[in-house]
């Protein structure tokens, strides 16, 4: 375990992480949280870690849903966690996306992941300390925007990403799922038993002999 300089955090992503991918969810339905993830969120938290949701919703951007639709999600997924004795201590959407029809929100911004802006507002809200943080995520935006913020980064196998092609969307570790991304991070913070960290999915194989799929996680 790394001596710690200030207060630390867990990130994690929303779709494809903490709920199970949908297509510009939209209504509390349309989130429904993995199974067996409570108690790592749990053993965290009571360790002093804060849990804080880093989420790109281009949904804004591109008219499918409202932010008053947004804060319904939001609200339903924190009562969800504190059901399970989670609390979340913050989450932070972007809205744009260059591509949207919204002219407000339809520009570059330095929040979108895989740009850091999201971790860097909350650790300067928050007061973290970003270099004894972790980012879980299901994609390589989520990986390197976790590395651009200065934190350990897990990368959470959901069959959509291909083999990492540069240093900063490479993760430090690959998780079967959340669960096992969790447990990783108790692992190296001295708070669990050793699990596997040498995991890697079976694909890469394939994409490091060009024939891997294309990269099909939804862009969100």
């Amino acid at each position: 375990m790394r001596p710690t300089t200030g207060q630390r955090a867990v990130f994690l992503d929303r779709d494809g992480t903490l709920t199970h991918p949908y297509h510009y969810p939209s209504r509390p339905e349309h989130l429904r949280l993995y199974d067996g993830i409570a108690p790592g969120l749990q053993q965290l938290q009571a360790s002093g870690f804060k849990l804080i949701v880093i989420t790109n919703q281009a949904g804004l951007a591109r008219g499918k849903f409202t932010l008053p639709d947004l804060l319904v999600l939001h609200e339903f997924l924190t009562a969800e966690l504190a059901q399970l004795g989670v609390h979340l201590d913050g989450i932070y959407h972007c809205p744009h996306h260059s591509d949207g029809i919204i002219p407000a929100l339809s520009h570059r911004c330095t929040c979108r992941k895989p740009a850091p802006g999201m971790l860097l507002q909350a650790a300067d809200d928050l007061g973290l300390d970003l270099g004894h943080s972790w980012f879980i995520g299901d994609i390589f935006d989520d990986i390197e925007a976790g590395h651009r913020a200065g934190c350990r980064s897990i990368l959470v196998d959901v069959g959509t990403e291909t083999a990492p092609s540069k240093p900063l969307r490479t993760p430090d570790f690959v998780a079967r799922n959340t669960a096992h991304a969790l447990a990783i991070i108790a692992m190296h913070e001295g708070l669990g038993p050793a699990v596997d960290v040498a995991y890697r999915p079976a694909r890469w194989n394939a994409a490091q002999a060009g024939q891997a799929p294309p990269n099909t996680g939804l862009d969100t």
